[in-house]
């Protein structure tokens, strides 16, 4: 098992060149001067020059990428953004806002819509089936953000209950985790539900069940371990992608995490700080994807046998 988080630790190494190549060559394709972007509309051309070959602008994109690559591995300098800030001491205050978010959400829509999916499964086409079932696909088409909208206008507008922007205090934290966990928890309670289904259906809990063994064994001993399974799979991707940014709930609520970091280094072309975003990103994604392969080795020993040390 080590040997293969070893691997898998590794695996970091070319997902990193590859995301920072593809990003080296979409920036190098789409229209662009940093020059103008750093001094401004009213500077002249010369500056504007002088800063670009400062920069590196117009060397070669491999020459740029190599450039960057060793920067970052032998110095851990991460660059400059285009407005003079350290890409680095920028982007990790920001992460972390976004982490903090991102697992107050995840613990939430886990704990309420994993429950509601198992519940529905095992009382298919009753009443506590359908009424989850139908909130889920109502919210599974409301946008986030006019679930946002709406518990803005209540609660911050009308009721004055909570704040509307920022993470100033613990108060502020409660509609923008409010309005990301409504959807995110849909999206738990419906996969969780089918992925229960279909093991519920399988031959090896109706010969449990032939067999007389108790009904809640037969679902949370047979049925439920093999239908966690994808559910692990789908908690880890979009962990991963609350962690790339709630692009729209950060907006909404004027946080300042990594989702309106991205957008706005976008919009500006700001080059270190969309690759450094980028990296941090991929490094994330792929450090969750090992531990969801841990994970399947607790809940299933067929796969960690496969992996133990052979003697």
């Amino acid at each position: 098992m080590y040997r293969y988080i070893l691997k898998r630790l590794l695996f970091l190494i070319p997902t990193v060149l590859g995301v920072t190549l593809i990003i080296f060559a979409v920036m190098n394709i789409t229209p662009g001067n940093p020059g103008r972007m750093i001094l401004g509309a009213n500077a002249n051309a010369a500056e504007v020059e002088a800063v670009n070959q400062e920069l590196g602008f117009y060397d070669p994109v491999l020459v740029r990428w190599a450039r960057y690559l060793k920067n970052v591995f032998t110095q851990g300098d991460f660059g400059q953004s285009y407005s003079k800030l350290d890409v680095f001491d920028e982007l990790w205050p920001r992460f972390m806002i976004t982490l903090r978010l991102a697992v107050l959400v995840l613990v939430l829509s886990v704990s309420i819509g994993v429950p509601l999916g198992i519940l529905s499964a095992v009382k298919q086409n009753s009443l506590m089936d359908t009424i989850p079932t139908m909130i889920a696909f109502f919210l599974a088409a409301v946008p986030s953000f006019v679930v946002g909208i709406v518990l803005m206008y209540v609660f911050a507008l009308k009721l004055n209950w909570f704040p509307s922007f920022g993470l100033k205090s613990v108060k502020h934290y409660v509609l923008p985790v409010i309005a990301a966990t409504i959807c995110e928890l849909s999206a738990y309670l419906r996969f969780t539900k089918s992925s229960m289904l279909e093991s519920i259906r399988q031959d090896y809990v109706r010969t449990a069940r032939a067999k007389g063994v108790a009904e809640r064994t037969v679902i949370w001993k047979h049925a439920l371990k093999n239908a966690l399974l994808p559910v692990v799979t789908s908690i880890g991707m979009r962990f991963g992608c609350l962690l790339a940014g709630m692009v729209t709930t950060e907006k909404l609520f004027s946080i300042p995490g990594v989702g309106s970091l991205i957008v706005d280094s976008i919009s500006l072309k700001d080059e270190p700080m969309i690759i450094g975003c980028a990296i941090m990103v991929s490094v994330c994604f792929t450090l969750l994807m090992i531990g969801v392969d841990l994970i399947y080795a607790f809940i299933d020993p067929r796969i960690r046998a496969k992996y133990r040390k052979r003697r």
